[in-house]
């Protein structure tokens, strides 16, 4: 009398065993996978006077223009809303407006030692009044629209750039050629 009975013949049982073998396997790479799985990138922060070194700069063109450019010096990517406000000369009631024409698609990004840039058109003929300014204060604005910060104050090339009403500022762009060509 036969004890065992044979439940499956011969190729099933095979066929068995390699699904058991491929569904450890299968485990075995999913546990790896999680604990392999990149770790998460830093949230975002404001861009602001303290995370960024910000330089101005005259250009050769387009004429009457400045280049200012923020980098991100800290360890976390930090976002460039809007337009920066700026303040031409100390005495100044009012920022600079910015050029509407210039708004990017989405929020410039700026990863650790990246730049962003800003266009300055400092006057033109059509402008009215006007004088040399030696400083240029800078604020970075916020996801609503307000000011964030303190004011960090530059000073302008040459002993001063003359700034008459025309005066505005683009966007913050991720390139220069975007911030100046407009």
């Amino acid at each position: 009398m036969r004890i065992a009975t044979r439940l499956l013949s011969r190729p099933a049982a095979s066929s068995a065993v390699v699904a058991a073998a491929l569904a450890l396997v299968g485990v075995q790479a999913a546990g790896q996978a999680a604990s392999a799985a990149p770790r998460q990138a830093p949230s975002a922060v404001t861009c602001t006077a303290a995370n960024t070194k910000l330089t101005v700069t005259e250009v050769s063109r387009p004429i009457n223009h400045l280049l200012l450019k923020a980098t991100n010096t800290g360890t976390k990517p930090c976002y460039a809303y809007s337009a920066p406000f700026l303040r031409a000369g100390a005495d100044a009631q009012a920022p600079l407006p910015w050029a509407r024409e210039t708004t990017p698609q989405a929020v410039v990004t700026l990863k650790p030692g990246q730049s962003a840039y800003a266009g300055i058109l400092t006057s033109s003929p059509d402008g009215e009044g006007g004088g040399k300014e030696k400083t240029l204060g800078v604020y970075f604005t916020d996801r609503k629209g307000g000011a964030t910060g303190k004011e960090k104050t530059l000073t302008l090339p040459h002993g001063g750039v003359f700034f008459n009403s025309a005066a505005a500022v683009t966007y913050w762009q991720d390139n220069a050629a975007d911030a100046l060509y407009w």
